[in-house]
């Protein structure tokens, strides 16, 4: 099952920081693009440990 997450993309000096709000994961990159990226993937790891523990 696929779920819609929502994320804020703030830039802080130098980098942008990405947060999940139903997650509450954090992420960061030098650009939009990347922020996003780095927060999918730090998202699908989240999950992933939420799976070990079932």
């Amino acid at each position: 099952m696929n779920k819609r997450l929502n994320a804020v993309i703030i830039k802080e000096e130098k980098w942008y920081v990405a947060h999940c709000l139903e997650l509450d994961v954090v992420s960061q990159g030098k650009t939009i693009e990347e922020a996003e990226k780095n927060l999918k993937e730090a998202v699908e790891l989240y999950k992933e440990d939420l799976e070990k523990l079932k």
